[in-house]
């Protein structure tokens, strides 16, 4: 129960966390500097957040008291309906912010991505699919004003990829993104169809938080560098030099390439992010399913085998099936209009962990 108590508590917990962060040991250490805060600005948060509900609490109180008070003026009861009045439509969603103030905050969700497209069954038509969802997702991005740049990119004959692996940058980037990974399914007459037969394909999606040096430590005995020929498109410079890298961390058996940067030296930075992210990635998966019950309040799995969401263009719907929402608007959602789908996903998300809150 919050009461004002449990308010002077958090004050006194946000003023200890200033007062850490301007110690020496602690400014001078990143990882510690970005604990510390991450912690102030969820307790701030939580104690603007207790403030208001308090503050509101108290004055509907007091007007409640005005009101069933027999001797108060006609005037005074007047004042106290209006402003009881007021308290009831601004309590609530008080309180919902609250609720939302008490989740534990996701420390990857301010971090940029780095997200993998792959074809999956459909064989042409799956590896178009990819190079649709590729740009759908670059214009949405565009959009945003958010950075991007492909790392490695294997083109599909028919046109689209075979995979494509890009980097974004830009504010709340994963916080955005993180509900897109799972596999995408889409239902279209293919060109190359003279019988006029809707087909179904699919692509994979992957959302990667990008890690920190100080998040995930590798050490350079545990890989395997290679250097090959890039290929594809990308001007003169490509097919003369073995710029094009390719990382093996033997530990795990997790491989990265990036072949997309004209310099050695580049793509060995990239696929390094990339590794790290993979990494981090699998790290994090490991943790979520030691938490059973943080998993089952996630919107999916984030698995590449869940199948998340349908592109029908002869009805020109797109369907998420983790909640049930369905929008006839597929020309625009492929022109990168997302902004309804990611909202509908981000608040579905609070929901369950809203219900998570109370429950614990």
């Amino acid at each position: 129960m919050i009461d004002h108590s449990y308010l002077e508590h958090l004050k006194e917990q946000v003023t200890a966390l200033e007062s850490r962060m301007s110690l020496p040991e602690v400014s001078s250490d990143p990882k510690k500097m970005q604990e510390c805060m991450r912690e102030y600005a969820h307790k701030k948060k939580l104690a603007d957040c207790a403030g208001k509900v308090l503050f509101l609490t108290d004055a509907k109180e007091e007007s409640e008291a005005i009101l069933s008070d027999i001797t108060s003026d006609e005037e005074l009861r007047e004042m106290a309906e209006m402003e009881l009045a007021d308290i009831s439509e601004q309590l609530p969603e008080a309180e919902r912010e609250l609720m939302i103030a008490l989740i534990p905050p996701d420390p990857t969700d301010s971090r940029n991505v780095i997200m993998e497209i792959r074809a999956g069954t459909g064989g042409d038509e799956a590896g178009i699919f990819s190079g649709d969802l590729h740009r759908m997702y670059t214009r949405y991005f565009d959009a945003k004003g958010w950075k991007h740049s492909v790392l490695d990119v294997s083109p599909s004959e028919a046109g689209g990829y075979k995979e494509i692996s890009f980097s974004v940058e830009g504010e709340n980037v994963y916080k955005t993104l993180k509900h897109e990974g799972g596999t995408h399914r889409v239902q279209r007459v293919p060109s190359t169809e003279t019988q006029g037969r809707v087909h179904t394909s699919a692509a994979t999606v992957a959302v990667l938080a990008e890690a920190e040096e100080v998040d995930i430590e590798v050490r350079a005995e545990d890989l395997r560098i290679d250097t090959y020929r890039a290929s594809g498109a990308g001007g003169q410079h490509v097919n003369t030099t073995d710029s094009a890298i390719r990382i093996t961390h033997i530990p795990t058996g997790v491989v990265v390439q990036c072949q997309d940067e004209r310099s050695q030296h580049k793509n060995k930075a990239a696929a390094m992010k990339m590794l790290r992210a993979k990494l981090f990635d699998e790290e994090q998966r490991k943790k979520a399913e030691a938490e059973a019950s943080e998993r089952k309040s996630m919107v999916g799995t984030g698995d590449r085998s869940e199948k998340i969401r349908t592109y029908n263009f002869p009805q020109n719907r797109m369907t998420d099936h983790r909640i049930n929402l369905t929008l006839y608007k597929l020309d625009r959602v492929m022109e990168g209009d997302l902004e309804e789908i990611l909202t509908a996903l981000y608040e579905h998300d609070v929901e369950l962990r809203i219900k998570q809150q109370l429950k614990s």
